[in-house]
């Protein structure tokens, strides 16, 4: 039998999930920094750098980067946070993921198929394929 988790824990992590969708990079990095890891994810397989880029903070995403985020980290449909940036238009955060590593073909759809499917040239030149 599975336990349920702890209600204390449950309320934690939404607050930090929180944080990472408005941006809150000071309060999000002290829990990073006193030991939440960097890759936590939620119910769905969203990370925190999921949601930090596709509601379009890019120090945020940097934050999590320097923190040890793995940047191609795909959630449980495939996506990665790379492909919601790209689906969102937000290109400072684009290329903050591109400057941690991200790879545009990774996932499904990956960055590059959304960015197509989209008619998002301008991200196509960042990534070398327009």
């Amino acid at each position: 039998m599975t336990e349920a988790p702890d209600p204390e824990v449950v309320e934690l992590a939404t607050r930090i999930f929180e944080m990472a969708r408005k941006g809150e990079t000071a309060a999000l990095v002290s829990y990073l920094d006193a030991g939440v890891p960097a890759d936590l994810t939620n119910d769905r397989g969203d990370c925190l750098i999921m949601l930090a880029a596709y509601h379009g903070h890019a120090g945020t995403v940097r934050a999590l980067l320097a923190r040890g985020a793995q940047a191609d980290r795909v959630n449980d449909r495939g996506q990665t946070p790379l492909a919601g940036a790209v689906f969102k238009g937000e290109a400072e955060v684009v290329r903050a993921l591109l400057e941690g590593g991200a790879d545009p073909a990774a996932g499904t759809p990956s960055a590059v198929d959304t960015a197509r499917m989209f008619g998002r040239t301008e991200v196509l030149e960042l990534f070398g394929s327009a």
